[in-house]
């Protein structure tokens, strides 16, 4: 399988289609999630957005569905493009998907060699053995400080600049030789997972783009329309938080002269709903998925 969608169900009826409304799938992938809302759609559209060309393989033969071969971040221009200014709903899963997870040559995966790339957009000119073996040790800190939210973020910038002086680190492998001494025995696949994630993020500058994303939706969406984040770690999930419950990064509720809340969304969700342990079973990728919803006001 492509990729096996989370929180399917709940991510479908948290959208609360309407059969003749029009929807955006934000993370298309293997179209697990597009594929249930085109069942339940009758004379509705659904937009489905990705910026990797694997993708376009899964694409549905069905005159409603349209894709758009771009990151979601440009949302609102390729509506536009498409003669839609609002919509009934956005859905979005984030992270890295299954498929991009087991390919070696994509280089996301902490499992198999493969080269350092990790660029969910081909045309990106930035790939992870770039980052790691240009970037000053005090970016790098920073990066892995901030993405990966490791403790000895320092330690492993410094080892990194000291392996790429004797040789390049080009490789998923030699990333790990070179910090290998900093992996701790009984918790080693996690920090390298959090290393992996953090030179992840830097790459596809995952959270600047989600926060582009963000600030597009509640202009998007018609009131009463529907907003559906599926996240993956706390980075993620804080930012989408925030938007839901301010409409803007910081979270903070700005307020009108009255005291009213200006925030454009109700919460559908207080808290963010996970998976139940049989999913979670049935596909360990799930166990740190957090699903939120808003409504448009």
């Amino acid at each position: 399988m492509y990729h096996q969608p989370v929180l399917l169900r709940e991510s479908i009826e948290g959208l609360h289609i309407d059969p003749h409304g029009s929807y955006v799938d934000a993370t298309f992938g293997g179209g697990g999630h597009s594929r249930l809302i085109m069942e339940k759609l009758e004379s509705g559209q659904l937009f489905a957005f990705d910026q990797d060309e694997d993708a376009l393989k899964n694409c549905i033969d069905d005159p409603r569905f349209i894709f758009i071969p771009q990151n979601f971040r440009y949302i609102k221009n390729f509506l536009k493009l498409q003669g839609v200014e609002k919509v009934d709903g956005i859905l979005a899963d984030l992270g890295v998907s299954s498929h991009q997870l087991d390919q070696p040559q994509k280089g996301f995966s902490t499992r198999f060699e493969g080269p350092l790339d990790m660029r969910m957009d081909q045309h990106n000119p930035v790939d992870a053995a770039s980052i790691v073996n240009t970037y000053e040790k005090e970016q790098l800190q920073a990066v892995l400080s901030k993405y990966g939210e490791l403790q000895h973020a320092g330690l492993m910038a410094a080892d990194i600049v000291a392996a790429r002086s004797v040789a390049p680190i080009d490789t998923t492998s030699a990333l790990k030789r070179a910090i290998e001494k900093r992996l701790p025995r009984n918790r080693e696949f996690k920090v390298l997972a959090q290393v992996f994630q953090a030179l992840r993020i830097e790459v596809n500058q995952e959270m600047k783009v989600l926060e582009v994303f963000l600030e597009q939706c509640a202009d998007v969406l018609k009131p009463g329309g529907r907003l559906v984040v599926i996240s993956y770690h706390s980075l993620e999930d804080r930012l989408v938080k925030n938007f839901m419950r301010a409409g803007n990064a910081s979270g903070e509720v700005e307020r009108d002269f009255y005291g009213n809340s200006l925030s454009p969304y109700k919460l559908i969700t207080r808290k963010a709903v996970s998976p139940g342990e049989e999913e979670i079973k049935m596909n360990g990728r799930a166990r740190s998925a957090h699903l939120r919803i808003a409504e448009r006001l």
